[in-house]
């Protein structure tokens, strides 16, 4: 069975993770199928499994001591059938692609790692270092399984050297003008916060409405944080991926990005006119994600809410976003009703062996593939890990297109066959090169 039938099996496996949307019954399937389709990883591995399904296998290597630590989830968003050309949930294998939800979030990184496992243990392998598999069941609803996985391995000690996670892809269109085949690296992540805003209201018959109502107040709110976004700002981490970038650009462009320390602001607002994969990683983003006023449709609202989803830039917190928020509402009679998430984590370091390994397993997926940091718009399990290592990246390996990066929590997903095969041979690599890194 090639790695491709297996994922089909996996994607037929219905995990979605979404708040009142979940089959207990199609997780259990997934472990299940997953244990027969990888009968030496389960054999050889310790396994421990969480409340919620989250699993973390340790694979012993000759020592215990700086550890590999390889990630992914496999609970999936909701698919709804009628938006898609084939069935989401078929793991249908046409065109040289696996069709499916999962494919590529997260599913297919999943089965890469499962992959390099299973063959090296064929051969016999071990490992100079312990690894571990840390495989998530509520990664997209935010939830504890990683973090509980954290707790644990904290206190037995684990300080991993490496943790390897979802995030960045193999693209060919990293910027407008470059060409070359890059490996976006994501060394840290943005912070994730849902703000909840409330307008009240004195309620009533909607036939003699009043003016100035929740719902109405509310909607000016939503108004304004539409037309007044974040000012955009080049962090650290951007500027480390402007650095790499800007010998892959050609002149003037290059030039530009290679100025870029110097001349922060017009290259942050450059970056966030170019489009919204680039103007999201140098600005806070804000988007109304829901919206609810009165339960009928003859009452007036007594309580209009909105949620604000907020990807915090690197050096925003939640402190700064309620400051601002305040301001920007100013004379609405609106108020933050609430603030969950967290502040963006520390980020990764780029100068060390760790960083270094991966690059070199990024190399055996094909001849001139750049290496680029950046920063990751959404949010990981791999956050967590940031507790108990500083080596902590987002990459996962796989070649992606713009149209297969739009599809992830959209219609039509799919991976590449050739790629999903590849992107074991990444996984081989950087267990297989433990030995030769102090």
């Amino acid at each position: 069975m090639t790695a491709a039938e297996r994922l089909a099996e996996l994607i037929a496996c219905r995990t979605v993770s979404a708040p009142g949307e979940r089959d207990e019954a199609q997780f259990v399937a997934f472990r299940e199928t997953f244990a027969g389709l990888y009968p030496r990883l389960h054999e050889a591995l310790e396994l421990t499994e969480f409340d919620g399904g989250t699993l973390l296998f340790r694979w012993p290597g000759r020592t215990s001591a700086d550890p590999l630590v390889l990630m992914a989830h496999y609970d999936v968003v909701p698919a709804p059938a009628e938006q898609w050309d084939r069935d989401p949930f078929s793991g249908t294998i046409e065109g040289g692609f696996v069709h499916g939800r999962g494919a590529l979030d997260d599913k297919g990184p999943l089965v890469c790692i499962a992959e390099a496992v299973e063959s090296l243990l064929a051969e016999g392998f071990e490992p100079a270092r312990d690894v571990y598999l840390s495989f998530g069941a509520d990664e997209e609803v935010f939830g504890r399984g990683a973090s509980d996985v954290v707790d644990h391995l904290g206190s037995a000690g684990v300080r991993p050297w490496l943790v390897s996670d979802e995030g960045g892809a193999i693209v060919d269109d990293a910027l407008p003008g470059v060409s070359a085949m890059t490996a976006m690296v994501a060394i840290v992540e943005k912070g994730s916060v849902d703000v909840g805003l409330l307008a009240r209201g004195g309620g009533g018959h909607a036939s003699t409405p009043s003016r100035h109502g929740a719902t109405a107040r509310l909607a000016r709110a939503v108004v304004r944080i539409e037309r007044h976004p974040a000012t955009p700002h080049l962090s650290d981490p951007v500027l480390q991926m402007l650095d790499a970038l800007a010998e892959l650009v050609p002149r003037p462009a290059g030039a530009l990005l290679r100025r870029a320390r110097r001349a922060n602001r017009p290259v942050a607002e450059l970056l966030a006119r170019l489009g919204k994969e680039t103007a999201a990683i140098v600005r806070t983003t804000m988007a109304v994600t829901q919206l609810s006023g009165s339960p009928a449709r003859n009452v007036l609202a007594t309580e209009a809410r909105a949620n604000v989803n907020v990807r915090l830039a690197i050096g925003d917190t939640k402190q700064h976003l309620v400051a601002r928020l305040e301001r920007l509402l100013r004379g609405l009679d609106v108020e933050v009703e609430r603030v969950d998430g967290d502040d963006p984590p520390p980020v990764s370091r780029t100068d060390n062996d760790a960083w270094r390994a991966l690059g070199d397993a990024i190399a055996v997926l094909g001849p001139d593939i750049h290496v680029v940091p950046y920063v990751q718009t959404g949010g990981t399990d791999s956050r967590h890990f940031t507790r108990i290592s500083d080596s902590v990246y987002r990459f996962a390996p796989l070649h992606m297109t713009r149209a297969q990066r739009d599809s992830i929590h959209a219609p039509n997903e799919k991976v590449a066959v050739e790629t999903l095969e590849r992107g074991g041979a990444f996984h081989r690599a950087l267990i297989m090169g433990l030995g030769e890194r102090p």
